[in-house]
């Protein structure tokens, strides 16, 4: 059994869709470093197998927009996804580590951006300990509120 794989199930099962969208790019990042490694060491299967993966994953986040609900925001990730996808066909064509790295260096500017969302959105929505928390999860009510 792998750990590594065992640990990404139960992170995956208990996630919210943001979280989610967190692990969907560190699995798109984690691709993007094995194919560099492989193309460092000429393993062109191991190279290929891992960008293709990388390109699916990209292909499920862009295909799961909801550019109805996320507006411009929606847009712009879609147009995002579209030019890394073209990027990393580029990199596997031209067997480039130069354009390799412009994309994982890409993609992991925007996953800091979704990591920084997913805390604010983990903050904002976490129980304040400093209030005892009654039974359904709202706040008791204590002495000094009302």
């Amino acid at each position: 059994m792998n750990p590594q794989l065992s640990y990404r199930e139960s992170a995956v099962r208990g996630a919210g869709p943001l979280r989610l969208v967190v692990l969907l790019y560190e699995q798109a990042i984690a691709d993007l470093r094995r194919a560099l490694a492989a193309l460092d060491q000429g393993n062109i299967e191991a190279r290929t197998r891992d960008i293709n993966h990388a390109l699916l994953v990209i292909g499920h986040l862009q295909a799961s927009l909801d550019k109805d609900q996320g507006g411009q925001v929606a847009v712009n990730l879609d147009r995002f996804y579209t030019q890394l996808r073209t990027g990393l066909m580029k990199a596997q064509i031209q067997q480039s580590a130069t354009l390799l790295e412009q994309q994982l260096s890409h993609l992991m500017l925007v996953h800091q951006a979704w990591c920084e969302v997913d805390r604010a959105t983990t903050a904002a929505t976490a129980p304040n300990p400093a209030q005892p928390q009654a039974e359904g999860g709202q706040p008791a009510r204590t002495l000094w509120t009302a």
